[in-house]
């Protein structure tokens, strides 16, 4: 039986119509998407599904939102959980689906929640907010926690914050939800660490830097108890001809880990590079423009040959056919219009 996806676009409601999160059906023979309805959520600013596909969870105004998945991609509401915080704006959960860490730019908090035996959110079990110095007005030189991310052994939750330039390592105690800091990643000054992924085997980790605009490769072991990592290399997310002003933004893996994605705002393009798997390395293949402002978040679709891009400021997602052979892509289809799309998750449906 062909293997049948979701996607799911989360929006800021506060100007445009969008109701908050978009669910759209996915051709991925065709790579488009298409419009199916919408669900009720007050700043859905970020959607993260569980890994197992059958749960999805996204930022609201007053906490976090709970859904059930339903065998034809349909979103079945089954709580809201408190942060008692701010509006966060980053979400990932653990391999058993016990606890979800939910990352908050405005307070610089991180909180740890622990899930209901149905898959929902619960109650907070820990949280953390970051110090530093400078006023509530600036960019950087004052937390901003936008990603926390496990290590693929669990064993410690990495902690982005581009507003102070540093990755937290904290050790995670999975029995009482419990962090404590046990390390510093110190990022280059203004650098502004955005966003991280680790690969499958658990031996790299990837950060985009959204000031500095490059990605950096680091090696990470944590074999001895305790979190070890060396920053191997640092490569540019933008080519050697680029706009003047750019702000890097989404990070993924394409199908496989052989390739990565990335995103510029301003230069308003997609990077591709190869990634070696036994050294972790990038190489940059292309980088090309998407046809939007602002690409908040890109992927690409199962069969690896068709890239997606969410354009926030224009309000669009464009698609896109990956020509690997010629280190190309190209736009296949007219742009599709969404009131201020934030991120999209790619959804393998559960099988009736």
């Amino acid at each position: 039986m062909e293997s049948r996806y979701a996607a799911y676009v989360g929006s800021y409601t506060y100007t445009g119509n969008s109701q908050g999160i978009t669910i759209l059906d996915v051709d991925t023979e065709k790579g488009t998407m298409t419009p199916r309805k919408e669900i009720q959520v007050n700043n859905a600013s970020y959607v993260s599904p569980s890994l197992d596909g059958t749960r999805l969870y996204s930022i609201a105004d007053d906490g976090i939102i709970s859904f059930r998945i339903l065998p034809d991609g349909d979103l079945e509401y089954m709580g809201k959980a408190s942060i008692r915080g701010m509006r966060g704006c980053h979400i990932s959960t653990n391999r058993d689906n016990t606890h979800m860490f939910v990352s908050g730019y405005h307070d610089g908090k991180v909180t740890v929640l622990k899930m209901n035996e149905d898959g929902s959110a619960g109650e907070i079990t820990d949280s953390f907010y970051d110090k530093g110095i400078g006023s509530i007005v600036e960019r950087n030189f004052r937390p901003h926690i936008s990603c926390a991310r496990l290590t693929p052994d669990e064993k410690f939750l990495c902690v982005a914050d581009l507003g102070i330039d540093q990755i937290k390592v904290f050790r995670f105690n999975k029995e009482t939800g419990h962090i404590r800091l046990a390390d510093v990643i110190r990022c280059e000054l203004e650098s502004a660490p955005r966003f991280l992924r680790f690969s499958s085997d658990g031996r790299f980790m990837y950060v985009i830097s959204e000031l500095k605009n490059y990605l950096s490769v680091y090696s990470y072991d944590g074999s001895a108890g305790y979190p070890v990592f060396e920053l191997l290399q640092k490569i540019p997310t933008v080519g050697k001809k680029c706009s003047n002003v750019n702000a890097a933004a989404a990070l993924r893996f394409a199908p496989g880990e052989k390739l990565i994605l990335c995103s510029n705002a301003g230069d308003n393009s997609i990077g591709i590079y190869d990634r070696d798997a036994s050294t972790g390395l990038l190489r940059q293949r292309v980088v090309l423009p998407i046809s939007g402002e602002y690409p908040k978040d890109i992927g690409m679709f199962p069969d690896g040959k068709h890239l997606y891009s969410v354009n926030h400021e224009t309000g669009t997602m464009t698609f896109f056919t990956w020509v690997p052979e010629k280190d190309y892509f190209y736009m296949h289809t007219a742009p599709l219009k969404i009131d201020q799309p934030n991120c999209c998750a790619l959804v393998k449906l559960p099988e009736a």
